[in-house]
């Protein structure tokens, strides 16, 4: 029972990994166009990102190939529901975006 409550965690740990890539990700594509050097935005973005979330992986999965496969569902989980809400975000704002 308790490596079932311990991949539920690593999974809940690669979820909150998960929202902040893409989270990130969403928060950058965003940013970048208001930013006067884009591609240093998007490279500095990139590198914090894979960062945080490769020792995020690290220290979740303990080492265990069970860990890291928990960790990667959850971070793909998350995935899933950021494209969902910015998918839905980005409806809404073509629904109140001025005309021509």
């Amino acid at each position: 029972m308790m490596h079932i409550l311990t991949w539920l965690l690593t999974a809940l740990a690669g979820a909150a990994l998960g929202v902040f890539f893409f989270g990130g990700l969403w928060w950058t594509v965003r940013g970048m166009v208001d930013s006067g050097r884009g591609a240093l935005f998007m490279a500095a973005s990139l590198l914090l990102r894979l960062g945080v979330t490769g020792y995020g992986f690290y220290l979740a999965a303990g080492g265990q190939w069970q860990g890291l496969l928990a960790c990667l569902l959850g971070f793909l989980l998350a995935r899933s529901a950021v494209l969902h809400l910015s998918a839905a975000s980005a409806r809404k704002e073509a629904n109140h975006a001025p005309e021509s």
